[in-house]
């Protein structure tokens, strides 16, 4: 009986916080279908949601269907995948590193992605061949990455960590290479509005994607959650409990840059969500990445949701996601170092 208590409080412990998360997503989800120059009532959304699943009488006007479903649908969807999947991303890198200051960006992949769009804008490639470049040149700076850590001698963690700072550097070049020889009058504004981050184009083809690279290297990254645990104790401790280290760090990296490309060829570069998402999950849950994991993907789409609809209400112009993420993330960061300073380095 013990034994049986026991398991449903860890079963409780799992669930609960996961299904809360989701219920925070679907509430800011939902207000973000309403919310806008166009503003649709909120039970006219949820009859409009409802009546895609099951025959519902619907009083909303077509004009406020087209709204909810054709424009501002795909662009909540997309950014759930681009938040979710930055902010899981950033949890298991950390996790893996052992250390809380680590982001998606330290492998290297974003700054691939991010040249092979700004490559993609200059040459005028179109919409198609932009997710296309963008995801092929994530996938290039991981094989680079791969290339310079691999040996005889293993991966350390310093070593990945130095080959993503080298891989980020030279694709980052790349960018700034790009951006200096775009036309000033025509290429460029586009280019340096696609770095900065946006889901504005967002259309269901984009969703889908997204979708595969997104929630694949997402579920990866949930079904290793017990082994991501052993590994964050240290690769002894790992090794001793039958987990092989090296072969589940790079499964990992995979993961995670499979994610970034994914989310960076749809959106651009959107900073601080792997960083700070993460965190504020494990100031709630605690560091069992059984429940972090997920709850980092969830809190993550929530707060992308919810920065994008600022992003696109607070003004008249849009303005770039990534900006506001900035302007958000690094203040917030600075709080919870300062409130978890002593717990932050000495466990960098």
């Amino acid at each position: 009986m013990d034994r049986k208590a026991t398991a449903r409080r860890r079963e409780t412990a799992v669930v609960v916080p996961v299904a809360l998360t989701a219920c925070f997503l679907a509430v800011v989800a939902v207000l973000a279908l309403a919310v806008g120059r166009y503003s649709v009532p909120l039970d006219h959304v949820v009859q409009i949601l409802t009546a895609q699943i099951a025959p519902v009488p619907v009083q909303a006007s077509a004009t406020e269907q087209n709204v909810v479903l054709l424009v501002r649908l795909p662009r909540v969807l997309l950014a759930l995948l681009v938040g979710g999947g930055l902010a899981i991303g950033g949890a298991a890198l950390q996790a893996i590193f052992r250390n809380p200051l680590v982001s998606p960006e330290i492998i290297g992949v974003s700054a691939g992605a991010s040249f092979g769009g700004a490559l993609a804008l200059l040459l005028g490639l179109g919409p198609f061949l932009l997710v296309g470049g963008s995801f092929a040149c994530g996938l290039l700076a991981l094989g680079t990455l791969f290339l310079i850590t691999s040996g005889r001698a293993g991966t350390p963690m310093l070593k990945i960590v130095l080959g993503g700072v080298v891989t980020g550097s030279f694709f980052s070049a790349l960018v700034a290479l790009v951006t200096y020889i775009a036309d000033p009058n025509t290429t460029l504004p586009a280019i340096v509005f696609w770095l900065l981050g946006s889901v504005s184009t967002a259309t269901f083809t984009k969703v889908a994607v997204a979708l595969i690279p997104v929630l694949g290297g997402a579920a990866v990254l949930v079904a290793l959650r017990w082994r991501i645990n052993v590994l964050s104790l240290g690769d002894e401790d790992a090794a001793a409990l039958g987990v092989r280290p090296r072969p589940l760090r790079w499964v990992v990296l995979v993961s995670v840059a499979l994610i970034v490309a994914g989310a960076v060829a749809v959106s651009g570069a959107v900073s601080w969500v792997g960083l700070v998402i993460p965190h504020l999950a494990r100031m709630w849950v605690g560091p069992d990445h059984r429940v972090l994991l997920p709850v980092s993907f969830l809190l993550g789409g929530a707060y992308i949701v919810l920065v994008d609809t600022i992003a696109r209400t607070a003004t008249a112009g849009e303005i770039p996601l990534g900006v506001l993420t900035a302007l958000i993330g690094a203040p917030v960061f600075f709080l919870l170092l300062r409130r978890n300073r002593e717990k932050v380095w000495d466990s960098a």
